[in-house]
């Protein structure tokens, strides 16, 4: 054992202990986080407009700081971004996220002193959980890759503006840099397909241990290794051990990635965001990712079904319960306050308290008041594919509300295959039970005569990828959306594809 296996070893352990600590006491650990979050900024813009001076309890913030999204809380980003200080957090932050906002165009999120720190510490913490639990620590001797955006950065007023990807790549400790790949010169390439190529030769005769990215773009990678070698990525790195994922759910790319490496590889699900990094599975044999509660960050929860009443409750983590739709909303120490990232989450364990992400709320199809969720259709398809052995690359579902021939609105799914199945129609029928098992309202809609079976439009190979492109989104961190309640991205895939 290398003298940094064993203090890997050492240090996991350690780390361990630390988070048992606070997540043994979650209620506790919120209050803390609560109150100094209040006190630090008081004197802030923000803290005086919503009178923090006299906020002493949840109850109080409830009636003083309304729920906000990005919209909503524009007006003291844009003063942030034109150089004044003290607005939202204390001082001015040490990078602005850029990512792409759905109505204002691009979206400047502040990373701060105090809330840079607990992005690097989550994604450590995440891997030596891992150790603690295993036993296992070789693969930190091998090679390491992390598919992400460029590091390279602009000055915007005094403040680094970048992805946060490229952002996080500047912390990378000293005692990883030899082990990192991809090169700096090829992580600064724009162009996503030239730095894959790029990554596919830097790598190719490598002993790669760990590989991490978003399951999508981690898949090309794959591809592009397998064409050229024409071996199994098992095959290709020998010591190929970790992959480290977030930002979609993984189950549907569960068997194209099985097939691809060719054995099975432990995994780590990561729930990271530029408005915090908010959870990571810490047990291999637990479902769900145990919540930071101790990392800067306040949260509040409101029942989706809820979520757009006029006053929805509010709750606090001790008030949750498992299997419940929640929006979650986030106070940080980069001065966010009761700000909907947009997620929903579910949790599915309170001792300690894990959750998995089941969709975003404002990605749905209820078209007909079904409101189908992120969650059930991922499940729907692993259900079918694995039913009938299919394996899928990507896909996107839609409603239908005018078909052409005068039959009954459909959900329609976008799939693309890694091979097309003979039978399209069995999976069809697979997703339908599968959705009408787990959501009521589908399956009265389906009863009732009010919708017609679900339809398949598979898509070309890279049918997706080429999307992608055309809307300026390809690689990085960008994700397809799994759901819309409208055919926009619906009627792009069927002019491609009708091409």
């Amino acid at each position: 054992m290398s003298l940094k296996s064993l203090g890997a070893k050492i240090f996991a352990k350690r780390i361990r202990k630390k988070i048992n600590k606070w997540s043994s006491n979650p209620i506790k650990t919120q209050e803390k986080v609560f109150k100094d979050l209040i006190k630090v900024a008081g004197n802030t813009a923000f803290g005086k407009d919503h009178n923090f001076q006299n906020i002493k309890t949840h109850s109080d913030f409830v009636k003083n700081v309304p729920i906000r999204d990005y919209e909503q809380l524009k007006s003291y980003v844009n003063r942030v971004v034109d150089g004044e200080k003290d607005v939202l957090w204390p001082g001015k932050p040490l990078y602005f996220a850029k990512t792409s906002g759905t109505t204002s165009g691009a979206k400047y999120i502040p990373l701060t002193k105090d809330s840079m720190p607990t992005h690097i510490r989550a994604a450590r913490n995440a891997i030596l959980c891992y150790i603690e639990e295993t036993g296992k620590v070789d693969f930190v001797d091998g090679k390491m890759i992390f598919l992400q955006g460029s590091p390279e950065m602009e000055e915007k007023n005094g403040v680094m503006l970048g992805r946060l990807s490229g952002i996080v790549a500047h912390y990378v400790p000293k005692y990883l840099q030899k082990n990192r790949l991809p090169s700096w010169e090829t992580n600064c390439i724009e162009d996503w397909e030239e730095k894959v190529d790029a990554i596919v030769e830097e790598t190719i005769h490598q002993n790669m241990t760990v590989i991490s990215g978003i399951p999508p773009w981690v898949q090309m990678y794959f591809e592009k290794l397998q064409q050229k070698t024409n071996k199994t990525i098992g095959d290709l790195f020998k010591g190929f051990e970790l992959f480290i994922y977030g930002g979609v759910n993984f189950e549907p790319y569960k068997a194209t990635f099985e097939k691809l490496i060719g054995r099975k590889v432990a995994g780590i699900e990561l729930y990271p965001a530029s408005e915090g990094f908010f959870a990571f599975q810490d047990k291999q044999n637990e479902k769900g990712m145990l919540l930071q509660l101790d990392s800067g960050m306040f949260y509040e929860f409101v029942k989706a079904e809820e979520f757009f009443e006029e006053k929805p409750k509010r709750l606090t983590i001790g008030e949750v319960e498992k299997g419940v739709n929640y929006v979650m909303l986030v106070s940080t120490t980069a001065g966010l306050w009761s700000y909907n990232i947009g997620d929903t989450v579910m949790f599915t364990c309170t001792t300690p308290y894990r959750l998995i992400v089941s969709g975003r709320i404002k990605h749905f199809i209820s078209a007909f008041g079904e409101h189908v969720i992120g969650k059930e259709v991922d499940q729907a398809l692993k259900e079918g594919a694995d039913t009938i052995g299919a394996m899928i690359n990507d896909f996107t579902v839609a409603p239908q509300v005018n078909p052409d021939n005068s039959e009954l609105p459909y959900h329609e799914w976008f799939i693309e295959f890694k091979e097309t199945p003979v039978d399209i129609e069995a999976l069809a029928l697979e997703i339908e039970n599968s959705l009408r098992r787990q959501n009521s309202y589908y399956d009265d809609l389906i009863e009732g005569k009010i919708l017609r079976t679900l339809k398949i439009t598979p898509v070309p190979k890279d049918g997706f990828k080429d999307y992608m492109r055309s809307v300026g989104k390809l690689g990085g961190q960008n994700k397809l959306p799994r759901l819309s309640n409208d055919r926009n991205i619906a009627d792009k895939l069927t002019a491609m594809i009708d091409k």
